[in-house]
Protein backbone atom coordinates (compact mmCIF):
# COMPACT_ATOMS: atom_id res chain seq x y z
CA UNK A 1 0.00 0.00 0.00
CA UNK A 2 1.51 3.29 -1.11
CA UNK A 3 0.07 6.16 0.93
CA UNK A 4 0.99 9.82 0.87
CA UNK A 5 0.27 12.38 3.54
CA UNK A 6 -2.58 14.69 2.60
CA UNK A 7 -1.43 18.24 1.87
CA UNK A 8 -3.51 21.42 1.92
CA UNK A 9 -3.58 21.30 -1.89
CA UNK A 10 -5.22 17.82 -1.70
CA UNK A 11 -8.16 18.81 0.52
CA UNK A 12 -10.54 19.78 -2.31
CA UNK A 13 -9.99 16.44 -4.09
CA UNK A 14 -10.26 14.55 -0.79
CA UNK A 15 -13.53 16.37 -0.01
CA UNK A 16 -14.93 15.29 -3.37
CA UNK A 17 -13.84 11.70 -2.70
CA UNK A 18 -15.38 11.64 0.80
CA UNK A 19 -18.71 12.99 -0.47
CA UNK A 20 -19.20 9.65 -2.28
CA UNK A 21 -18.41 7.78 0.95
CA UNK A 22 -20.91 9.91 2.92
CA UNK A 23 -18.28 10.79 5.54
CA UNK A 24 -17.76 14.00 7.50
CA UNK A 25 -16.19 16.64 5.29
CA UNK A 26 -15.58 19.48 7.70
CA UNK A 27 -12.40 20.00 9.65
CA UNK A 28 -10.11 18.12 7.28
CA UNK A 29 -7.55 20.90 7.68
CA UNK A 30 -8.01 21.29 11.45
CA UNK A 31 -4.94 21.09 13.69
CA UNK A 32 -4.52 17.58 15.02
CA UNK A 33 -6.01 15.95 11.91
CA UNK A 34 -3.65 13.59 10.11
CA UNK A 35 -4.77 12.18 6.76
CA UNK A 36 -3.24 9.91 4.13
CA UNK A 37 -4.29 9.24 0.56
CA UNK A 38 -3.91 6.37 -1.83
CA UNK A 39 -3.93 7.19 -5.55
CA UNK A 40 -4.33 5.10 -8.66
CA UNK A 41 -2.02 5.23 -11.69
CA UNK A 42 -3.92 8.31 -12.98
CA UNK A 43 -3.39 10.18 -9.72
CA UNK A 44 -7.04 9.86 -8.65
CA UNK A 45 -7.75 9.23 -4.97
CA UNK A 46 -8.91 5.64 -4.45
CA UNK A 47 -8.49 5.43 -0.67
CA UNK A 48 -8.10 7.60 2.38
CA UNK A 49 -7.49 7.17 6.07
CA UNK A 50 -6.61 9.23 9.09
CA UNK A 51 -7.37 10.40 12.55
CA UNK A 52 -7.74 13.45 14.74
CA UNK A 53 -5.59 13.44 17.84
CA UNK A 54 -6.61 14.72 21.27
CA UNK A 55 -4.53 17.48 22.84
CA UNK A 56 -3.00 15.05 25.36
CA UNK A 57 -2.05 12.64 22.56
CA UNK A 58 -3.63 9.63 24.27
CA UNK A 59 -6.80 9.40 22.19
CA UNK A 60 -7.49 9.50 18.46
CA UNK A 61 -10.72 9.82 16.53
CA UNK A 62 -10.44 7.66 13.42
CA UNK A 63 -11.63 9.65 10.42
CA UNK A 64 -12.00 9.47 6.67
CA UNK A 65 -11.40 5.75 6.15
CA UNK A 66 -12.81 5.26 2.67
CA UNK A 67 -12.22 3.17 -0.43
CA UNK A 68 -13.42 3.89 -3.96
CA UNK A 69 -16.08 1.58 -5.35
CA UNK A 70 -13.55 0.04 -7.75
CA UNK A 71 -11.29 -0.99 -4.85
CA UNK A 72 -13.89 -2.45 -2.49
CA UNK A 73 -14.09 -6.10 -1.38
CA UNK A 74 -10.31 -6.48 -1.61
CA UNK A 75 -9.42 -5.79 2.02
CA UNK A 76 -8.34 -2.23 1.23
CA UNK A 77 -10.55 -0.66 3.90
CA UNK A 78 -9.05 -2.91 6.57
CA UNK A 79 -5.53 -2.10 5.40
CA UNK A 80 -6.25 1.62 5.47
CA UNK A 81 -7.79 1.41 8.94
CA UNK A 82 -4.84 -0.65 10.25
CA UNK A 83 -2.45 1.94 8.84
CA UNK A 84 -4.16 4.73 10.80
CA UNK A 85 -4.27 2.62 13.97
CA UNK A 86 -0.58 1.81 13.66
CA UNK A 87 0.42 5.43 13.06
CA UNK A 88 -1.69 6.59 16.00
CA UNK A 89 -0.04 4.02 18.28
CA UNK A 90 3.40 5.12 17.03
CA UNK A 91 2.48 8.68 18.05
CA UNK A 92 1.67 7.46 21.56
CA UNK A 93 -2.11 7.16 21.45
CA UNK A 94 -3.53 4.42 23.65
CA UNK A 95 -7.19 4.47 22.59
CA UNK A 96 -8.85 4.83 19.21
CA UNK A 97 -12.45 5.99 18.91
CA UNK A 98 -14.75 6.52 15.98
CA UNK A 99 -18.31 7.31 14.99
CA UNK A 100 -20.11 4.85 12.72
CA UNK A 101 -23.82 4.23 12.32
CA UNK A 102 -23.51 1.91 9.32
CA UNK A 103 -20.21 0.04 9.51
CA UNK A 104 -20.21 -1.57 12.95
CA UNK A 105 -19.40 -5.10 11.72
CA UNK A 106 -16.41 -3.79 9.75
CA UNK A 107 -14.99 -2.04 12.82
CA UNK A 108 -15.73 -5.01 15.10
CA UNK A 109 -13.51 -7.17 12.86
CA UNK A 110 -10.73 -4.69 13.62
CA UNK A 111 -11.19 -5.05 17.38
CA UNK A 112 -13.55 -2.14 18.05
CA UNK A 113 -16.37 -2.46 20.55
CA UNK A 114 -19.48 -0.39 21.05
CA UNK A 115 -18.67 2.60 23.26
CA UNK A 116 -20.45 5.35 25.13
CA UNK A 117 -20.58 8.42 22.90
CA UNK A 118 -20.37 10.70 25.94
CA UNK A 119 -17.12 8.97 26.94
CA UNK A 120 -15.84 9.56 23.41
CA UNK A 121 -16.89 13.21 23.60
CA UNK A 122 -15.08 13.61 26.92
CA UNK A 123 -11.88 11.92 25.76
CA UNK A 124 -11.81 13.94 22.52
CA UNK A 125 -13.49 17.14 23.72
CA UNK A 126 -10.90 19.36 22.06
CA UNK A 127 -11.17 17.83 18.59
CA UNK A 128 -12.83 19.63 15.72
CA UNK A 129 -15.27 16.84 14.86
CA UNK A 130 -16.51 16.35 18.43
CA UNK A 131 -16.99 20.10 18.95
CA UNK A 132 -18.86 20.29 15.63
CA UNK A 133 -21.10 17.34 16.50
CA UNK A 134 -21.89 18.81 19.92
CA UNK A 135 -22.66 22.25 18.48
CA UNK A 136 -24.95 20.90 15.74
CA UNK A 137 -26.70 18.19 17.79
CA UNK A 138 -25.19 15.46 15.59
CA UNK A 139 -23.53 13.84 18.62
CA UNK A 140 -26.90 12.58 19.91
CA UNK A 141 -27.45 10.66 16.64
CA UNK A 142 -24.03 9.03 16.44
CA UNK A 143 -22.90 5.53 17.41
CA UNK A 144 -19.50 5.38 19.10
CA UNK A 145 -16.85 2.64 18.95
CA UNK A 146 -13.49 2.25 20.65
CA UNK A 147 -10.51 -0.03 21.03
CA UNK A 148 -7.22 -0.02 22.91
CA UNK A 149 -4.07 0.56 20.90
CA UNK A 150 -1.76 -1.42 23.13
CA UNK A 151 -1.98 -4.40 20.77
CA UNK A 152 1.38 -4.97 19.04
CA UNK A 153 1.33 -3.82 15.44
CA UNK A 154 2.17 -7.35 14.27
CA UNK A 155 -1.17 -8.51 15.74
CA UNK A 156 -2.96 -5.72 13.89
CA UNK A 157 -1.39 -6.84 10.61
CA UNK A 158 -2.78 -10.34 11.06
CA UNK A 159 -6.36 -9.23 11.64
CA UNK A 160 -8.86 -9.23 8.81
Amino acid sequence: MDLEQCRASDVAALTGFLIHADLTLSGLEAPGVRLWLERDERGEIVGSTGYEMSADGLHVLIRSVAVSASQRARGRGSELARFALGRAAEEGATTAWLFSRRSGPFWERLGFESANREALAEALADTYQVRLFQRTGQLAREVAWSRRLDVPSSALNGMS
